[in-house]
């Protein structure tokens, strides 16, 4: 693995986080770090981050692999728990009890979401964006016929309030989960043979049939697990809102494909790393919330994300070298490490461009 100091995509996201933060303070003065600004920042970006992961995994995986169903299936969990749970069990008397319930009913949710879109991708052999695609107007539907179209509130819930507003040393804990989380699944990536085997796949497909690598298995799991992420966030969202409703978060696809392809995840697959996600994360954040320090329109800002991931797309498939003449380029390629030509010829993947915590 790469030192933090050589590392150009880690390197590129810091500095665009402290560029951003450096204007953001030039432009609205001292209140853009004021803690409870930070705190509020901190605990916005667990909703999308966590969608932003579904995405990375999807992508990684290969065969043009990216999970467009995320938000509508964070809503449909968060419609299914505040529609259900009124029924069976009392807020106002066991709290505990009905935030438990909700957090088990919005994760079965995500869990079925995240297999049906397995099963269509890895069993029917559907192509990932056209299925999740499909599936997100069925679980927006489904959404709408159970709340009837309208929000579904849920009320102030302590323990509930507590996942999505509480503090934790001074950090929303939702935020604290969101990390956690986040690390944890690049712990598991990085260190197990699930994750190799992921990588390979998704750098390439033939070469990881012919290694005896179960590609139908994967790409169940690791739809199934973009599901349970999808549904954390609604729990997520549910928890902070006090509320759920069928249209949340609509722009929430496009941002959390631009996450994760400022993190270097690539869309051919076999490429990504964590801590890249966590800092593009943290550095969309930083600009949103300056954008609405200065009050610039949403439509702008939507406007602004689309043509970020258009030049973070172009700028992936841009090679600095074929800027240099024939032959110093064929010196520097000479002088590559062998891991970055093996990827780069598809044999097997690079292994400082797996994901790492």
């Amino acid at each position: 693995m790469k030192r933090f100091p050589g590392d150009a995509q880690l390197n590129v996201l810091a500095a665009i986080n402290a560029a951003v933060v450096l204007c953001a303070i030039a432009l609205t003065g001292g209140g853009f770090i004021d803690p409870y600004n930070l705190q509020s920042m901190a605990g916005q970006v667990p909703e999308l981050g966590l969608l932003a992961i579904g995405v990375m995994l999807a992508m990684i995986a290969g065969n043009g692999g990216i999970d467009l169903s995320g938000i509508a299936l964070a809503n449909l969990a968060g419609v299914c728990a505040g529609v259900l749970l009124p029924h069976w069990v009392d807020a106002g008397q066991t709290p505990l009890l009905f935030t438990l319930a909700l957090v088990g009913v919005a994760l079965a949710v995500g869990l079925l979401g995240g297999l049906l879109n397995g099963l269509l991708i890895a069993c029917a052999g559907l192509t990932p964006t056209l299925c999740t695609l499909g599936t997100q107007l069925v679980f927006a539907g489904l959404a709408v016929v159970l709340s009837g179209g309208s929000a579904v509130r849920i009320g102030l819930v302590e323990p509930l309030d507590f996942i999505g507003n509480g503090l934790v040393l001074g950090l929303p804990l939702c935020f604290m989960l969101f990390v956690g989380i986040a690390l944890a699944i690049g712990v598991w990536l990085r260190h197990s043979p699930f994750g190799m085997r992921l990588f390979l796949m998704g750098t390439n497909p033939k070469a990881a049939r012919y290694a005896g690598v179960p590609q139908r298995r994967m790409l169940l799991s690791v739809y199934t697990l973009c599901g349970l992420l999808a549904s954390v966030s609604g729990i997520v969202i549910a928890a902070r809102s006090s509320s759920v409703k069928w249209d949340y978060g609509s722009s929430y696809v496009l941002i959390a494909i631009l996450i994760a392809v400022m993190a270097g995840v690539r869309p051919e697959g076999g490429h990504g790393r964590m801590l890249c996600l966590l800092l593009s994360a943290t550095a969309l954040q930083f600009l949103s919330s300056t954008f609405n320090f200065l009050e610039v329109s949403s439509f702008f800002r939507d406007c602004a994300w689309g043509l970020m991931l258009l030049l973070f797309v172009a700028s992936s498939r841009f090679d600095a070298r074929s800027l240099l003449p024939q032959r110093l380029r064929h010196a520097v390629a000479a002088q590559s490490p062998p891991a970055a030509r093996f990827n780069s010829g598809g044999l097997a993947p690079a292994r400082q461009e797996e994901t790492a915590p």
